[in-house]
């Protein structure tokens, strides 16, 4: 979390975010997705995740599968899609 907060520090223009809330409980998660969410907006942000909840507002999401790109698209379209992307948000969001 700290080198978030120095990338915003810095007025970084591009941030690269590698499963940055993975550690956090969810109410954190959220209060920090949230703030993510607002400097993000400003921001080219690459955002690598295995939680899908971190991407679902992202402009473009780029699911792979074994090293390869298998699907792309915003959440909706994927949802839509009924592909791997759809079958982890069910089995991610079943779950809680």
């Amino acid at each position: 979390r700290g080198a978030i907060a120095r990338a915003l520090l810095r007025d970084a223009p591009v941030l690269l975010l590698d499963e940055a809330t993975s550690a956090l409980d969810a109410e954190s998660e959220a209060h920090v997705q949230e703030a993510l969410d607002r400097l993000a907006s400003e921001r080219t942000t690459l955002v690598i995740a295995h939680r899908l909840s971190t991407i679902r507002k992202a402009d473009k999401i780029v699911v792979m599968d074994k090293g390869c790109v298998v699907d792309e698209g915003r959440h909706d379209e994927l949802l839509s899609r009924g592909g791997l992307y759809a079958r982890l948000y069910e089995l991610q969001f079943n779950e809680d």
